[in-house]
This record gives structure tokens, C-alpha cells and sequence, in this order.
């Protein structure tokens, strides 16, 4: 799923070498053609929560020091008796009540257990969050840091990432390593132009994704300005993770996948996270995974915390090979590959409680 060519498409320039005379008549035609792409890619404005023609807001939320809201959502014990303390990122088409089990019901009684308070919130753009056109893995970072201060979870505390919101973790690892306590992330989305992947081993896992996904990625990382555009387009080969069309050799992830078309489930958690805009949501989460890093994070030294990884072996979204590559650079990771195990890693039966007993016991 999320793979992108290796060869450059378009010029990094956009132009050809040379002068080249252009009649007068021409040139006017040029500046219209121009004018008119540049209107025609352009995403529509957002519709924020409590703004007129916007959703309700209808959740907990916050402000940010920029004046962006961020909604959020609590869970196991209360964090005045917590032992533990974690802040969790969604993945793509998530929002703030995801956990690292089923539901957060299923989550209460470990917490219980385990001493543990939870509190997820809706990435910028996603449910009731503020949309942030500055979006970035920083970005991403700070503002778990800044809920985290608001809601005085004290100097250090744990963060958990699922799929593609793991890049608010690895963020988190290179910019504020300081005040995480221990990081968890469960099968984490991988950027193919990361440095650290040797080029052909990106390339022939690449070779073998849906069309439609190398190029909805290869715009992600080469033309972002036309992503909103290129996925809008019927005619053009585009994402089948958003179409909920990828092919899972994984049966228990297959048979999620259908029952949440079937009941609707699907739909319902698709409006819920793109209700302020599906390019504030979805596409700006594509650009920021799949663009351009300030950071390799197989060139990430130590981190003082424990970090922990869980992948499955049968994960048809993010290809185990590369996720072993990435492990095997960074000797500080504590790898837990699960055998026979697709993508949907909250839906494994006793997985979250394994999860949570290896973080904190």
C-alpha cells in the first residue's frame, strides 16, 4: 500500500533546459493554461468545528498556543492515581476514542490493572481538530508535548502510535526525546525515501504495490501541491487504502475489513475523520508521511527510554521486509514480529494487553 516509486516522475525544476522563443499569442495561452491549473488544483478551504458552515464541536478540546483547538479523549484511571501515564496516536481514518485494543471499553480493564491513564486525541485535521495547514512530523511531535503539558502529565510520559500515526512517535523520539518515558509503536508506516533503505530493496518492494498506490504516493512525495487534485480524479490511478480496496493476504484483517463495509462501520469512521475535509485529513496525512523528512529515523541515536515496535508478518499495508531493515539499523529497538499476523493490530486478540504488560511491567 504505502510505496512510492523510486525514479523521479516530474523535473525537479519544471522546465526545460534552453531558451526556447514563444510567440506572444502562445505565451498568453501558456499564462491562462496556467492560471486555470493552479485554481484547478487548489484543495477547498477547511470547514473547522463551530465555525459557520462546520461541524458541531461535540468534543472535549483544548488550545493550542497557535489558537488551534485539539480535541481528545481520556481513558482507564484517572491521572491524578495513574502510575502510567500515555498519550496515543491514531492512524489513518482513526480518531481520538482508538486504542491499543478494540475498543476503549476492552482497554478499562487492563488500565485498571495496570494503573494506566490513556488520553488519544484527534491528529490536527482529523474529527474535531483544528486543521493546521503547517502540518509536519515537528509538528505532529509538539502538539502531543502540548497536551501532554495541558494536561499536566508531568515531566515525562509515555507515547503509543498506531500505523501511520507513528509518525508523531518517531517525531517525538527526535524532538523531544527528553520527556518520553517509553515509546511503543504498532506496525508503523514506513516512508520509502528514508535514506537509511537501501534503494533497490525499496524499489522491489515498490514493484510489487497496487498502481494505484504508487502513484498516489509518488505525488504525496513529488507534487504534493496536486494531491487533492490527482486523488479527485476518476480517471487517475489512486490510493486503494482510501478506497478500502488493498488487497490483505492476512484473513483476519480481510474479514475486518468486510464486516466494516458491510455494517457500515467503514463509512461512518471515514465521515467522522475527514467531516472538516478529506485533504486536511487524509491527504495532508499522506504528505507528511511520505514526504520530505528533516530526519532519518534509522539515523536517530539511542533515545533514553525503551522503544518497542510490533509488526506482523502478513501486514499487507506496511511490507514486514522493510520493517525488518529498519530494526536491524537500530540496535536500541526491541522488535516483536508477530507470526501469521496482518495490520489491524488492535484487533488481535490479547495484543493490547501484551502490549501494555510489556511497556509497564
Amino acid at each position: 500500500m504505502w510505496v512510492t516509486s523510486m525514479p523521479q516522475v516530474w523535473d525537479e525544476e519544471g522546465v526545460a533546459k534552453g531558451s526556447v522563443v514563444t510567440p506572444a499569442p502562445a505565451t498568453a495561452l501558456l499564462g491562462s493554461l496556467a492560471g486555470w491549473m493552479s485554481r484547478a488544483v487548489e484543495p477547498p478551504a477547511p470547514r473547522p468545528c463551530g465555525t459557520e458552515g462546520g461541524p458541531p464541536v461535540t468534543a472535549t478540546r483544548l488550545r493550542l498556543r497557535d489558537g488551534r483547538h485539539l480535541a481528545y479523549c481520556e481513558s482507564g484511571v484517572p491521572k491524578e492515581e495513574a502510575r502510567f501515564k500515555v498519550v496515543f496516536s491514531h492512524g489513518f481514518t482513526g480518531s481520538r476514542e482508538d486504542s491499543v485494543r478494540a475498543s476503549q471499553c476492552d482497554f478499562q480493564e487492563v488500565a485498571e490493572e495496570l494503573g494506566v491513564y490513556m488520553v488519544g486525541f484527534d491528529r490536527a485535521g482529523y474529527g474535531e481538530s483544528d486543521p493546521n495547514p503547517n502540518r509536519s512530523v515537528k509538528s505532529a511531535a509538539l502538539d502531543v508535548e502540548e497536551l501532554a503539558d495541558a494536561l499536566g502529565l508531568g515531566p515525562k510520559f509515555y507515547v503509543i502510535g498506531i500505523s501511520l500515526g507513528c509518525h508523531a512517535v518517531w517525531g517525538a523520539l527526535k524532538y523531544i526525546p527528553e520527556r518520553i518515558a517509553g515509546a511503543a509503536m504498532m506496525a508503523p508506516v514506513v516512508n520509502y525515501w528514508w535514506p537509511g533503505f537501501p534503494t533497490d530493496l525499496a524499489a522491489e518492494v515498490y514493484n510489487k504495490q497496487e498502481v494505484g498506490d504508487q502513484w498516489a504516493l509518488r505525488v504525496s512525495h513529488h507534487a504534493p501541491s496536486i494531491l487533492h487534485w490527482w486523488m479527485e480524479q476518476s480517471w487517475l490511478p489512486t490510493s486503494t487504502v482510501v478506497a478500502g480496496t488493498t488487497p490483505l493476504p492476512n484473513k483476519r484483517d480481510a474479514e475486518i475489513r468486510k464486516n466494516m463495509k458491510a455494517d457500515g462501520s467503514f463509512q461512518k469512521k471515514m465521515d467522522l475523520a475527514t467531516q472538516q475535509g478529506i485533504h486536511e485529513s487524509y491527504y495532508r496525512d499522506m504528505m507528511v508521511m511520505f514526504g520530505k523528512w528533516e530526519f532519518d529515523p534509522m539515523s536517530l541515536p539511542k533515545p533514553p527510554c525503551p522503544v518497542h515496535i510490533w509488526q506482523g508478518d502478513e501486514d499487507g499495508l506496511v511490507p514486514v521486509v522493510l520493517q525488518r531493515y529498519l530494526v536491524s539499523r537500530l540496535s536500541w529497538a526491541n522488535y516483536h514480529e508477530l507470526p501469521g499476523t496482518g495490520h489491524f493490530l488492535s484487533a488481535v486478540p490479547g495484543l493490547g494487553d501484551t502490549v501494555l504488560r510489556t511497556i509497564f511491567g
